[in-house]
């Protein structure tokens, strides 16, 4: 019998695949794999609707190896492997040897290289829609991100048809508090690996994350809240 966190998210990832349709039959989903506590959360929850829940689909993963930090991502994954009865794929990316001289790894730069591949083998090999693990709290940072540092009102929408790519992505943890995914995966007993980037010291995300707490007071219907701004726009209230 599912517990009331498996419940919780089962049914906001149910809410997200309703109001912003995600996955339709005969879609082929690759989920973007990191080792982390989203992606796992996002691969296991998407696993179990495999045959029950909505259209039916096929599913996947990938994981991503830079070539810097250790393996003890991929050899996470490599583990989930024995929970669900999908290919998963592993590709090895020289992502820090890709910077010229004088650029600085950064966050931005990983994650555009990571994206670049990701829809590379999606092409490739059939899939058309990515599912990344991005969370409320995620998109709320970015958001908040944008319009401090570049003076624009964007984020990372639910669904994201691409126009130059017959590829979409996908994000149905979007309606998921980062505690409820810390809470899923203490629940199913896995310990996901620990970010030990070099260059997460090189992004303003720590900062924005602390500041949406201190905004919101960590109350979960004010983060609902800023996320709904985003489908709320009054426009001749703007500029």
């Amino acid at each position: 019998m599912a517990s009331n966190i498996r419940k919780r998210i089962s049914k906001k990832i149910t809410k997200a695949l309703f109001d912003f349709p995600m996955i339709n039959e005969g879609d082929r989903v690759l989920v973007g794999l990191s080792g982390g506590k989203d992606s796992t959360a996002l691969l296991l929850s998407l696993f179990s609707r495999l045959g029950k829940f909505g259209a039916p689909f096929e599913l996947a993963g990938l994981h991503i190896q830079s070539d810097f930090g250790d393996s003890a991502p991929k050899n996470f994954v490599k583990s989930l492997e024995t929970l669900v009865n999908i290919p998963i794929y592993y590709l090895d990316i020289a992502i820090e040897g890709r910077l010229k001289d004088g650029e600085r790894l950064n966050c931005y730069w990983c994650s555009t290289q990571r994206r670049t591949e990701l829809i590379k083998f999606a092409k490739e090999n059939g899939f058309n829609k990515i599912a990344l693990g991005h969370h409320l709290d995620d998109i709320l940072e970015t958001l908040l991100m944008n319009m401090l540092y570049k003076g624009e009102f964007s984020g990372m929408p639910p669904f994201v048809p691409y126009e130059k790519y017959p590829v979409s992505v996908i994000r149905p943890l979007c309606y998921c508090e980062e505690t409820e995914i810390t809470e899923f995966v203490q629940e199913m007993g896995l310990e996901c690996p620990s970010c030990k980037c070099i260059a997460a010291g090189n992004s303003n995300r720590r900062l924005i994350r602390e500041q949406i707490e201190a905004l919101t007071m960590g109350k979960s219907t004010l983060k609902r809240n800023l996320f709904e701004s985003m489908r709320h726009i009054r426009m001749d209230y703007l500029l």
